[in-house]
């Protein structure tokens, strides 16, 4: 790969090598054929019927604790406008996905941060901001191979999440679009599953484990919060695409799923591999936890390392990332993302010397200024 070829470690999606294109036009076929009616119709704003029944089944709910959207941003941002006003408290995780801190700033949302450990939120550093007098309305948590930070949350997190969101009176949202990923170590039980409060509200995607311009999202939870984000959907869209929603429903219920996800799961672990024995290599100067499962890797450079001066440095190597202060009300400075998911091993590799190469240099014009 010459110099000139752009390589990004930005865009947290699978590369289209590893979607099931042939299986997705086979079930696109089948869902328009056998359904048309149902396809192209308005529909309703619960989603289209049998995709909802086949999300209730997988959690073991109702069709009524369902709503399927158009994409899973569509669903926090319903969730959000229900629950929240202006002034209110929500705790989120330090980092945290860069969309909902800007979705959370719009809405005016008093924003509690409280630190990532490498298994999960600092489950004690919340009790304490509790205790000290924080009420949120809503915690987001995003328990399986963090975006951005790659991490997992530890069971016993999820049960001590669980009984804190009982005591203090506030939602979880459990904000789940990675968890069909994993290569590595075993499943854990979702928060939903274990919640028997009504405290959870779950939300995933199709977009990770069919393909990224399905944009098919949903929310699971309390059948009262459901029926209200219902009526939301209704306001804003009459119903979302059933096209779309009748493609993954039988993409799902055929099983072509199973087969989808496996392929990228070998993907992502290959890529993965490649990309810890790359910074390894090539910048042993980074620090990160080793996902799972996922997109996304968390990088942290030694302290003063001007994160900023590293990104132009690596533009100009042809190598895009996202910065840490993207993910932070504070902090980052010294940190990156790198997602893996849609760049192939060789990829990798260069991607890191070019990386590697721009720390060196902007290391050196420190050195030099000093």
């Amino acid at each position: 790969m010459s110099a000139a070829e752009s390589i990004s470690f930005a865009r947290g999606a699978p590369s289209l090598d590893i979607i099931a294109v042939d299986e997705l036009r086979a079930a696109a076929a089948r869902a328009l054929e056998q359904d048309p009616a149902g396809a192209f119709a308005y529909g309703t704003s619960a989603g289209y019927p049998p995709l909802v029944e086949w999300i209730a089944e997988k959690h073991g709910l109702a069709p009524e604790n369902v709503v399927a959207t158009n994409g899973s941003m569509q669903a926090d941002a319903f969730l959000f406008r229900h629950l929240l006003e202006a002034g209110d408290q929500v705790v989120i995780e330090a980092p945290s996905y860069d969309r909902t801190l800007l979705s959370l700033r719009d809405m005016g949302a008093d924003i509690v941060p409280v630190e990532l450990e490498s298994d999960g939120i600092d489950v004690e550093a919340l009790e304490r901001t509790l205790r000290d007098g924080a009420r949120p309305k809503l915690a987001h948590i995003i328990p399986n191979f963090h975006n951005p930070a790659g991490c997992t949350l530890a069971l016993e997190k999820r049960r001590r999440l669980l009984e804190l969101a009982d005591h203090y009176d506030f939602i979880l949202f459990e904000d789940d679009p990675y968890v069909e990923l994993r290569f590595d170590g075993e499943g854990l039980p979702t928060m939903l599953s274990l919640d028997e409060s009504e405290r959870v509200v779950y939300a995933s995607s199709f977009s990770k484990t069919v393909c990224p311009g399905i944009r098919v999202g949903y929310l699971a939870g309390p059948e009262k919060t459901i029926a209200a984000v219902r009526r939301m959907a209704t306001n804003t869209y009459i119903s979302p695409s059933m096209v779309s929603q009748a493609i993954v429903a039988e993409f799902s219920r055929s099983g072509a799923i199973d087969g989808s996800i496996e392929t990228v799961k070998r993907a992502l672990r290959e890529r993965r591999d490649a990309l810890a024995g790359a910074l390894e290599r090539e910048l042993p100067d980074a620090r990160f936890v080793l996902p799972e499962g996922g997109y996304f890797l968390w990088v942290d450079l030694p302290e003063g390392t001007d994160g900023d001066a590293l990104f132009e440095a690596a533009k100009e190597q042809g190598l895009v990332f996202v910065k840490g202060t993207d993910f932070l009300l504070e902090g980052g400075e010294s940190s990156l993302r790198i997602a893996y998911s849609g760049v192939g091993t060789e990829d990798i590799e260069e991607g890191v010397k070019r990386l590697a190469a721009a720390y060196a240099q902007v290391g050196e014009k420190s050195a030099s200024s000093v």
